[in-house]
């Protein structure tokens, strides 16, 4: 018999892992606190928008899953407590728990959420948000990075008059610059949606346990029937930090994934590697797979992902937007920088060059070039002395 494996979430990461390791001599058992078939969160913003049924989002079958939840971990004798079941002993520990949505301190959710308050990152939370919607039904979104932007559109499209209030300046801030941002803003209005920013809500207002309203710091309200919190999410290291494993932004990893304890080792939204969590299904992906090899003692490490964020923000009626982001599209001073912009289009294209390097680009509405320029900046290398900055996004990359 092989070697006794734990891994603790069934999410990407971890059902990746198990799928990988099935046909090993180990003896793999995850275990998953959903009770659902392991499923690719990616796609939930499309359930909830009616393009496809929950049965698309399932993952390959990774085996069996225990369905319970983790209590505890006892490293000095390696054992897992569970909720329900026995203890599982295991030799090598695999924490793919995942990530948490950010659930905002504001008065009037200290004792839970009203049952028409969602936060959004289950497939229940899915479900349960679909059955609220309704046609004319007043929805506020918090939150305007990505989540928030991909959670107001199915709603307004559901017949929902939809308001997302954002805190900040540029909707997803994370991955966009003033001008795209500008254009998923006037997307978002052509959607239906209407978007505040520099708005901050700083209460929940509540009655009979529903809320039926969200007080802003302006002393502005908004009337709800349904209010989605969609302020991203955090790592999931809770079992982690009282196991004492080093925790910072998430569990901190090596390049063999291994957490403080050799025998621990940390996956996907939940890991941190050289300082970086990523939150993303890429690097989860590549986690799983080097950790798999090491696992099975091949040579195996992992180094870092570079990875590139590609959606389409509605793909229903005639308003579809395609976009795509990577690398660091901020600007330095000594940068060379280009920008293609056409307002008629709703396109915007822009790359960012240092040192004569691709190391950065945003682009919305026209994805031609993204191949091309997601091949270059890949590669890390100067660009070639012939190519101009133009090329760089004309539609075959100009090379």
């Amino acid at each position: 018999m092989g070697q006794r494996i734990v891994v603790i979430g069934a999410g990407t990461a971890g059902a990746r892992l198990g799928l990988r390791l099935a046909g090993s001599d180990a003896d793999v058992t995850l275990v998953g606190a959903e009770p659902h078939a392991p499923y690719n969160r990616v796609l939930l913003a499309d359930v909830l928008a009616g393009r496809y049924p929950a049965e698309v989002t399932e993952l390959p079958d990774p085996g069996p899953v225990l369905q319970d939840r983790v209590v505890r971990i006892d490293r000095a004798a390696r054992e897992v407590h569970l909720a329900d079941a026995g203890p599982l002993p295991y030799d090598s520990l695999v924490l793919a728990t995942g990530s948490n949505p950010v659930l905002p301190a504001l008065r009037g959710l200290a004792q839970g959420l009203p049952e028409n308050v969602h936060a959004f990152r289950t497939m229940d939370d899915c479900l349960a948000l679909d059955g609220a919607v309704r046609e004319g039904a007043r929805a506020v979104v918090i939150g305007g990075g990505l989540l928030g932007v991909l959670c107001a559109q199915p709603p307004a499209e559901g017949g929902a008059q939809v308001v997302l209030a954002q805190e900040g300046v540029p909707l997803m801030e994370r991955q966009l610059d003033a001008e795209a941002a500008e254009l998923v803003r006037e997307h978002l209005k052509l959607r239906g949606v209407e978007v505040h920013t520099e708005c901050r809500v700083r209460e929940v207002r509540t009655r009979g346990g529903r809320a039926v309203g969200v007080a802003l710091a302006d002393g502005y309200a908004l009337d709800a029937d349904l209010i989605v919190l969609a302020c991203g999410v955090r790592p999931s290291t809770q079992l982690a930090r009282e196991a004492g494993l080093d925790v910072r932004s998430g569990i901190v990893v090596d390049d063999e994934l291994r957490t403080s304890d050799p025998a621990i080792h940390a996956i996907g939204d939940c890991a941190e590697h050289r300082g970086r969590t990523y939150g993303l299904a890429t690097p989860a992906l590549e986690q799983a797979d080097a950790l798999a090899d090491f696992l099975q003692q091949k040579d195996s490490t992992y180094e870092g992902t570079r990875s590139l964020t590609r959606l389409t923000l509605s793909d229903a009626g005639q308003l579809p937007l395609d976009l795509a982001t990577f690398g660091d599209p901020s600007i330095r001073e000594g940068d060379d920088v280009i920008r293609l912009t056409d307002a008629t289009r709703r396109t915007y294209r822009k790359v960012v060059v240092r040192d004569d390097r691709l190391v950065g680009g945003v682009l919305l509405g026209e994805l031609g070039a993204v191949g091309a320029l997601a091949d270059a900046w890949d590669a890390a290398e100067p660009l070639p002395q012939d190519a101009s900055l133009h090329h760089l996004l004309t539609h075959d990359g100009g090379f």
